[in-house]
């Protein structure tokens, strides 16, 4: 037979601690982790960021994220490692630009259209780099696959 229980009788259960979440760790910031949930730093990659660079050749070619650019650079930058003006006309041709401040030849990589202007810069360094190789006399360097 079940026993049921009156209002004016106690209940025969004993009763049950609730837990308590646990105390917020110490921190110099006063932040517990509750609040530094989603605000993880992560280490930035630099910018620009350098895909190929032909020491020999003296070309180097770097994508920038923040300014949107693909950008060539010519040795360091100085009056005398201008490249030759066949190599010029191919920038221009590319619509690459020059951008005096960071002494670089630059072009935009938009939304739309960021993968091919990617594919596209390779391409461009690989021909450049070929030239200025032949133009100096330097052995033509090994093709990458495909």
């Amino acid at each position: 037979m079940s026993r049921k229980r009156t209002p004016d009788q106690e209940s025969p259960e004993t009763t049950t601690a609730i837990a308590q979440p646990p105390a917020a760790e110490a921190r110099p910031d006063g932040q517990s982790f509750a609040d530094r949930v989603g605000q993880k730093k992560r280490p930035s990659a630099p910018d620009p960021f350098g895909i190929a660079v032909d020491k020999v050749a003296g070309v180097r070619l770097f994508e920038s994220k923040e300014d949107r650019q693909m950008a060539i650079k010519f040795g360091e930058g100085r009056p005398e490692d201008k490249p030759s003006q066949a190599v010029i006309d191919l920038l221009k041709e590319a619509e690459y630009r020059w951008n005096p401040v960071e002494r670089v030849w630059t072009h935009p990589v938009k939304p739309d259209s960021a993968m091919s202007t990617r594919i596209e810069a390779e391409w461009l360094y690989q021909e450049i780099r070929q030239l200025i190789r032949q133009e100096k006399g330097i052995e033509p360097a090994p093709e990458l696959p495909s």
